[in-house]
C-alpha cells in the first residue's frame, strides 16, 4: 500500500491524476457513444473502422507536439488540448439537441479530434517524468494508467447507460463537463521549464529532426517503438472499444449497446488490475522482459478471443487480454523513461505516439479483412502476425534489449 501511495506525496500528481481520470472518463464514454452511433447509421463495418481510425490522425504531428512542449511548457499545452476536447463536446451536444446530427458532421469532428486526441498521453507521460522522483516513477506510471483503466472500465457503462435512458445530447452534456473540470484541474499542475532559455531553444522543426535522430541512435529505444508499432497495428484493433468491438458486440455475439459495454469494461478491469499490480509493486527490475512477455501473452489470448462465440467467455478473455496488454504497456512507457535523456523526454515520447498510427492502419486493414473473412479470420491473421514479429523484434534487437541493460 506504502509504495501504491508513495506517487501521491508529489503535490503536482494529486492534480494530474483526478485530471488525467476524468478525461479518460469522458473519452470512455463519448467513443463508446459515437462508434455505436456510426455503427447503427451506417450498419457498415469499414466505415467504424474509418471513424475510429480518424481518431488518431494526430499520432503523425505528435513528435511535432511533443517538442512544442518542450519549448512551452508540458502543462501549457496539455491544459489548451483539454480545453479543445471541451469545444469538440459541446459542438457534438450542441448538433444532437438541436436536431442536425449527421453522421458525416461525426466524422468531420472526429478528424479534428483525432488531430490532437494521441498527444494527450504524450504530455502525461512527459509530466510524470518531470515532477515525480526516479524512485516512485514506476508506481506512477502504473498509477497513472489506473485512470485509463478505471476509465475503460466505468467510462463505457456510464456512456452506455447515459445513452440509452436520456440520448446522445445529453450524454455529450456530462461528457462536455468532465472535460472542463480536468482543463480546470491541469491548470493546477506543476509548471515544469527546461534547461534551455529561449534564446538558445532550436527551432521546433529542428527539435522534432533532434527526437528522431536520438530514437534512431538508441537501439533499445529504437526497438520499443518498433514493438509499440506492432502492438497497436495487430493487438488493439480487434478489442479496443474505438475498434472493432462494436462489430463483435453486435455481429459475433448479438448484443445491444449495454452488452457492449460488458465486454468493454471486462477489457478495463484487466487493465485496471495490470495498473495496480504495477503502482503497488513498482514493476519489475528490468521492464524489458515485461514488455515482451506481456505482449506476447496479450496477442495468445487474441488467438483464443478469436474463438469465442459466448457473451461470457469472451468477457473472461477480454479480462485476461487487459492484464497482459496492461503489463506491458506500462513496464514500455516505463523504460523509455527510464532510457531517455531529460531534454529529450518530451520528443521521445512524441516519437512513442506515432507508433499509435498502428492503431489506425491496421483497422484500416482489419475493417475490410472482417467484411471478407469474417471476424475470426481476420483476428487469427492480425493475432498470428503479431506474435511472429514480436519474437522477431526480440531477435534483432536481443543485444540492446536484454544484454546491455
Amino acid at each position: 500500500m506504502r509504495g501504491f501511495l508513495s506517487a501521491f506525496s508529489v503535490k503536482s500528481f494529486r492534480f494530474q491524476w483526478p485530471a488525467d481520470l476524468l478525461s479518460s472518463f469522458a473519452l470512455e464514454m463519448e467513443v463508446l457513444i459515437l462508434n455505436w452511433f456510426v455503427l447503427i447509421e451506417t450498419k457498415s463495418v469499414t466505415a467504424l473502422a474509418l471513424f475510429a481510425g480518424l481518431q488518431y490522425l494526430g499520432s503523425l504531428i505528435a513528435p511535432a507536439m511533443g517538442a512544442l512542449a518542450d519549448r512551452i511548457g508540458r502543462r501549457r499545452t496539455l491544459s489548451t488540448l483539454r480545453a479543445l476536447y471541451t469545444v469538440l463536446a459541446v459542438t457534438i451536444m450542441t448538433l444532437d439537441l438541436s436536431g442536425l446530427m449527421e453522421p458525416i458532421l461525426i466524422f468531420i469532428i472526429a478528424a479534428v479530434a483525432g488531430l490532437i486526441r494521441p498527444s494527450d498521453l504524450v504530455m502525461r507521460n512527459a509530466l510524470i517524468g518531470d515532477t515525480m522522483p526516479a524512485n516512485k516513477l514506476a508506481n506512477a506510471m502504473g498509477l497513472s494508467r489506473t485512470t485509463m483503466d478505471t476509465a475503460r472500465m466505468t467510462g463505457a457503462l456510464a456512456g452506455a447507460g447515459l445513452l440509452t435512458s436520456l440520448g446522445l445530447g445529453i450524454a455529450y452534456a456530462f461528457v462536455a463537463a468532465m472535460y472542463f473540470t480536468s482543463f480546470v484541474l491541469t491548470l493546477r499542475v506543476a509548471h515544469i521549464e527546461t534547461d534551455d532559455t529561449p534564446s538558445t531553444r532550436p527551432k521546433p522543426f529542428r527539435q522534432v529532426i533532434d527526437g528522431l535522430a536520438y530514437v534512431r541512435r538508441t537501439p533499445a529505444v529504437l526497438a520499443l517503438m518498433w514493438l509499440a508499432f506492432l502492438v497497436n497495428l495487430t493487438g488493439f484493433p480487434l478489442v479496443s472499444n474505438s475498434g472493432l468491438l462494436s462489430y463483435v458486440a453486435r455481429e459475433v455475439y448479438g448484443l445491444d449497446a449495454t452488452g457492449l459495454s460488458h465486454l468493454a469494461a471486462s477489457f478495463g478491469v484487466g487493465s485496471l488490475v495490470a495498473s495496480i499490480v504495477m503502482a503497488a509493486t513498482g514493476g519489475a527490475r528490468k521492464p524489458i522482459y515485461l514488455v515482451f512477455g506481456g505482449a506476447v501473452i496479450w496477442h495468445v489470448f487474441l488467438l483464443l478471443f478469436a474463438f469465442s462465440s459466448v457473451k461470457a467467455e469472451g468477457m473472461a478473455l477480454l479480462f485476461l487480454v487487459g492484464v497482459a496488454q496492461g503489463v506491458a504497456m506500462i513496464s514500455m512507457a516505463v523504460a523509455l523513461l527510464r532510457l531517455a535523456e531529460a531534454k529529450f523526454r518530451g520528443r521521445v515520447m512524441g516519437v512513442r505516439m506515432l507508433a499509435v498510427y498502428g492503431l489506425p492502419i491496421g483497422l484500416a486493414l482489419v475493417g475490410p479483412a472482417t467484411d471478407l473473412l469474417g471476424f475470426q479470420g481476420a483476428a487469427l491473421a492480425a493475432a498470428g502476425t503479431g506474435l511472429v514479429t514480436i519474437v522477431l523484434i526480440a531477435i534483432i534487437w536481443r543485444r540492446a534489449l536484454f544484454f546491455d541493460r
